[in-house]
């Protein structure tokens, strides 16, 4: 069939009305003419994956990476940024039924300080889109940058060379399986970390990577395909550093980081603009990226997360920035006396903050909080909950992930009745 397509949906997939139900085209743009020639139902919708664009729409660019449109991590390649821009104005516009302006990433190329590469008997590189078995063999990711292609390059040329096997999705077995690469944006400092199965792992592998300041080797025991396991052994550098504005931060392969770091920096100087008062406690404070930003301008800075290995990187991080904040290990819907604190900062995963911390935040609340959210859509389920108690004072969005649909949302909610 023949059709046009309409407009974006917010998963970011062209989409189009056929006899009144929904079909939605991956990679195409507002204005292509496309032939649909087959469509699959995923997570209950009707998306094509067999089709071509006949007429391409006036709005189109050129992607600048040779694998969109077949690698799935990236959608909006071919839409100008300007465009993007837009696109995610106006989702959130819909859903939060608001105006929100979306600040650009400073980058949007070689912005990513993270990339998971699968390393299979298939290729290494990423899942091709709406797969999880089938890998596209990549050169090199132009979202992460330069050094990807030299990491690459020498994973290919240490199985050739040490005869190590690749890991077999749909068989399960294996002992290669993932290579993650890490890089400081502003210092340059470069980790490798290579993920395998049970076995042994010669140190010979060294010498293929001799130009990462750390390179490590984890282990996952499990069928599970996941790209990180228990660290076994590691040369070179035991962390890696990062530095976002006036704050050092430790890398470790098993710690997250906000993976934009140049948007990072305007992410947490929003912050600090939208927090109140003297006392803050920094909730689902992970390895501390808002509680020691906001400490080394003098807050009073108190952090807690459920993850004990971030809660130990978190007060390293403290250490070696010099600033008085104190990170616990503890879980949200525990955390007591919240009407102490100044400001309340919460920053949860995406499922959104936790229905019994909701509870809390309305009988005893802080004057100020800050919310941050990678999940527009389950923060509006929560504000929801919260102008109970709360009015947004000010909110923002910032641009973490250029060519994917994906927002990060800063709000500031002031209690009503605040004197």
């Amino acid at each position: 069939m023949r059709v046009e397509i309409e407009k974006l949906s917010s998963e970011g997939f062209g989409e189009v009305k056929i006899n009144g139900k929904k079909l939605f085209i991956p990679f195409t743009a507002p204005g292509d003419i496309v032939e649909v020639r087959k469509w699959r139902k995923e997570k209950k919708k009707r998306v094509a994956y067999e089709y071509a664009i006949l007429e391409p729409s006036s709005i189109r660019v050129k992607p600048e990476c040779k694998h969109f449109g077949v690698c799935g991590g990236c959608l909006l390649q071919h839409i100008p940024y300007e465009e993007q821009l837009k696109f995610k104005e106006q989702k959130l516009s819909e859903l939060l039924e608001m105006n929100v302006e979306v600040l650009p990433s400073p980058k949007i190329y070689d912005y990513r300080n993270r990339i998971d590469v699968a390393i299979t008997t298939g290729g290494i590189g990423f899942r091709r889109r709406g797969t999880w078995w089938d890998v596209i063999d990549v050169k090199n990711c132009r979202i992460f940058g330069d050094k990807s292609e030299k990491a690459l390059r020498s994973v290919k040329d240490l199985i050739e060379d040490l005869n190590l096997v690749p890991w077999d999705l749909k068989k399960s077995n294996g002992f290669l399986r993932y290579v993650v690469l890490r890089e400081g944006k502003f210092t340059g400092e470069f980790m490798v970390n290579l993920v395998t199965s049970e076995g042994t792992l010669s140190k010979e592998v060294t010498e293929y990577f001799d130009f990462a300041t750390s390179l490590y080797w984890s282990v996952n025991s499990t069928k599970s395909d996941v790209s990180y396991g228990a660290p076994r052994r590691f040369w070179g550098a035991e962390f890696i550093r990062e530095k976002i504005d006036d704050v050092t931060y430790l890398i470790h392969p098993n710690s997250f980081f906000q993976t934009n770091s140049y948007q990072a920096v305007n992410l947490v100087k929003k912050v600090g603009d939208f927090v109140e008062g003297e006392k803050v406690l920094d909730l689902y404070s992970g390895v501390g990226t808002f509680g020691i930003y906001l400490a080394r301008r003098g807050f009073k800075v108190e952090g807690i997360e459920v993850n004990p290995f971030a809660v130990e990187m978190a007060n390293r991080n403290a250490r070696i920035n010099e600033v008085n904040a104190e990170f616990k290990v503890g879980e949200d819907r525990e955390v007591r006396d919240l009407g102490v604190y100044d400001t309340l900062i919460v920053d949860p995963p995406r499922a959104g903050l936790h229905p019994k911390l909701i509870k809390k935040l309305l009988k005893d609340p802080p004057e100020t909080l800050v919310y941050v959210s990678c999940n527009p859509r389950t923060f509006s389920e929560n504000l929801k909950k919260l102008k109970e108690g709360y009015a947004i004072e000010e909110i923002v969005a910032l641009d973490m992930f250029p060519h994917t649909p994906h927002i990060e949302i800063v709000a500031k909610l002031d209690l009503k009745n605040k004197i």
